[in-house]
């Protein structure tokens, strides 16, 4: 385990426990990755916690943490987060004005080449995001609902029209 349950420890757990840190917090909504989580509070901040060799916490470093960990609103460009989703190895936000961010790595497959990989992020390229960046493809489509899968990511218009990228396996 590395962190990913938010204990300050890295003990495995048998039975459900409350993550003291979130206590009070005002918590709406929650996302299990496979080493990292995250959630969202009232307020609209972004919480994450875990393993984070890729960025995927969006704390611009690669150091995990044990405990939740506010992420930075002003990375949001001061906008509410109200939806978040956990994938293998990047994470997924959409803030208020329907805008869809992205963080952690480009390249899912450990066996890839530069010219090859997932590109699970959405910004036509396979570089790891260490904070939360803007999906510029989708500039101007107000997102509502975003999944972030192992090797690739949905995103959901208001229009109902449904947003793909990643590798194809």
């Amino acid at each position: 385990l590395d962190g990913n349950l938010g204990h300050g420890d890295k003990k495995p757990l048998l039975e459900p426990r409350k993550i003291e840190a979130l206590q009070g917090q005002g918590v709406v909504a929650v996302s299990a990755g496979i080493l990292h989580s995250l959630a969202i509070t009232a307020d609209g901040t972004a919480w994450s916690w875990g393993t984070n060799d890729d960025g995927k916490l969006g704390h611009d470093d690669l150091e995990r943490r044990l405990r939740p960990e506010r992420i930075r609103k002003d990375l949001f460009d001061g906008q509410e987060v109200v939806a978040v989703s956990a994938g293998a190895d990047h994470s997924l936000a959409i803030t208020a004005d329907g805008v869809a961010w992205s963080c952690g790595s480009g390249q899912q497959d450990w066996d890839a080449g530069t010219e090859d990989g997932c590109n699970c992020l959405g910004h036509g390229n396979y570089e790891h995001q260490l904070l939360p960046k803007r999906i510029e493809a989708l500039s101007g489509i107000r997102i509502i609902a975003v999944s972030a899968g192992q090797d690739h990511s949905l995103a959901l218009a208001d229009d109902g029209a449904v947003w793909s990228w990643g590798m194809e396996v």
